[in-house]
């Protein structure tokens, strides 16, 4: 009976150190943590040091909606928080610990609902977003004056591995909701994704520059947080493009003529209302998960001039890029666009993001399907 005792021990022991093993650590990990850690079916696994804690429970963004969690807590004091699979992509999180929201002191932190917050990678197997071997551009800060908010507007402008040598295009880039514009460099792995695409020769070497997607003056900013602020914000964000930004990047920066406009979310409806009241400008929009704003049931694009672009003697390439397994309402967005386009047979491409929510992974799969599209 001993002998069996002790061979049940050693067993559980093996079976432990061998679950362990199949768990690696997720790249949005601080240098030195082992956690979070995720296993080849998405599950992950989190420890925390919250020993006065009654009560720690995981939450999260879009993906992480149907996520099952089960907290344990040791006599030391650290919480072990197991999960039911996640889907693949960047998923925010963080903690409600006795009902106050508290990120993972393991990770590191991105800008996302409107604060720094823990993220967490669960891998598709794609390497595209990878840093290569390759040549690297870089990205600066940079900032201008605007007399439209009265204020400063800060930028990130990535500049190719050639830059120096020649002229270049122009994309200019917005994020979404919550997020700022260190989002396309940290989460969105812009650099890498352009770096690695300009070695394999499959894309136009171009500037990005990533604008910070509010736009309002001081008396603006009283108004309440809704819809009709953020249609003020977009079309303000038009005025500074146009007026301000374009002519300080074409005098500071090394350009040539060709402009395109692309964003992700609240970005992708400040691309399209900035590329269709101004299709004569930008050769490409793209639109990574689709919103309209400010429209109706029977006036969806009421604060969207789509028909300039039927009317515009230069039609813009137009690029339309959504997650597969998106909230129902991008969806429906997504299709209000794509029907409206073939309804006018405006040509567009559509792109289906297999298996990704509203989150980063969709929209760093749309940067690199729709750079390789422009400029040619």
């Amino acid at each position: 009976m001993l002998n069996f005792k002790i061979i049940s021990a050693v067993f559980a022991l093996c079976s432990s150190l061998v679950f362990s093993q199949n768990f690696k650590t997720s790249i949005t990990a601080k240098n030195g943590n082992e956690f979070p850690k995720i296993n080849a079916e998405g599950k992950a696994e989190f420890k925390v040091h919250f020993p006065n804690a009654k009560s720690v429970v995981l939450e999260g963004g879009d993906g992480m909606q149907n996520v099952k969690s089960t907290p344990t807590k040791d006599p030391d004091g650290y919480w072990k928080i197991s999960t039911s699979p996640l889907d693949i992509g960047f998923h925010y999180y963080w903690f409600n610990v006795d009902g106050k929201r508290t990120n993972d002191p393991n990770t590191e932190l991105y800008f996302g609902y409107g604060q720094p917050t823990s993220g967490i990678e669960i891998p598709s197997g794609e390497d595209f977003f990878f840093e290569k071997n390759v040549k690297h551009g870089q990205i600066i800060s940079d900032s201008l004056y605007s007399k439209i908010t009265k204020g400063k507007q800060n930028i990130k402008v990535y500049l190719p591995p050639s830059y120096g040598t020649k002229i270049f295009p122009v994309l200019y880039l917005y994020h979404g909701t919550g997020e700022d514009i260190t989002g396309w460099e940290k989460q969105g792995y812009i650099n890498n994704i352009l770096d690695n695409l300009f070695a394999e020769k499959k894309a136009k070497e171009m500037i990005v520059v990533m604008d910070y997607g509010v736009a309002l003056n001081p008396q603006e900013e009283k108004m309440p947080d809704d819809y009709p602020r953020t249609v003020l914000s977009s079309k303000n964000i038009d005025k500074i493009l146009v007026q301000e930004l374009i002519p300080y990047i074409e005098k500071k920066y090394k350009t040539d003529s060709n402009k395109a406009i692309a964003g992700l979310s609240r970005g992708s409806y400040q691309a399209m209302l900035i590329g269709a009241n101004h299709p004569e400008l930008f050769s490409a929009i793209g639109s990574f998960s689709p919103v309209i704003y400010g429209g109706t049931v029977l006036l969806p694009f009421k604060e969207l001039p789509m028909d300039n672009l039927l009317k515009s003697k230069q039609k813009p390439f137009l690029f339309i890029g959504i997650g597969t397994k998106e909230d129902k309402r991008f969806l429906d967005y997504n299709s209000i666009i794509i029907d409206y386009l073939q309804q006018n047979r405006y040509p567009y491409v559509q792109y289906k993001s297999a298996g990704t929510y509203h989150e980063w992974l969709t929209w760093r799969r749309c940067l690199y399907e729709f750079v390789q599209k422009i400029f040619k």
